[in-house]
């Protein structure tokens, strides 16, 4: 999945408007503006569209983690250079306090079957026999059942 759908529906499946969106890059070590933020929300058809590149994504999710969860001790964590979807679901796992049974509950929502192990082997180190690479279609169903279990419902134009 491309960066810019992720922080599009992560912005529309919480609700968050223009100044919580800048707190929360902000929380990250990311320090943006409005037009920024709003040129990354930008259809990829709109003359203004610009790419969100992994380290912008990596420091929004960490101000994700850092509003809902609280500060860690210590350094700050700092946003990765590279990102894949595996390390964008851990995250968003983490800054919503999810259990496996939590997500496994979304993934239900959103009619998407998946066992405690294959979810189980998605958080797994990329060196290990059991390690699986979380495909598009997986996080893609994952942020859809997030959006309809805290926005109800969607249409299938919209989804």
């Amino acid at each position: 999945m491309k960066n810019n759908d992720i922080l599009r529906r992560i912005r529309f499946t919480f609700d968050f408007g223009d100044s919580k969106m800048k707190e929360l890059f902000s929380l990250g070590g990311l320090e943006t503006d409005r037009t920024a933020i709003s040129d990354w929300l930008k259809s990829e058809e709109d003359s203004a569209h610009k790419t969100l590149v992994d380290k912008d994504l990596a420091a929004f999710l960490n101000g994700l983690i850092v509003k809902n969860r609280g500060k860690r001790e210590g350094e700050d964590p700092k946003p990765e250079k590279s990102l894949n979807n595996n390390i964008i679901l851990r995250k968003i796992r983490i800054a919503l306090n999810m259990k496996d049974q939590d997500m496994l509950e979304i993934f239900d929502i959103a009619r998407f079957q998946i066992s405690k192990h294959e979810l189980s082997a998605i958080f797994r180190k990329p060196g290990q026999s059991q390690y699986r690479e979380c495909k598009d279609q997986f996080l893609r169903n994952f942020l859809m059942g997030l959006q309809i279990k805290h926005r109800g419902q969607i249409d299938e134009a919209e989804g």
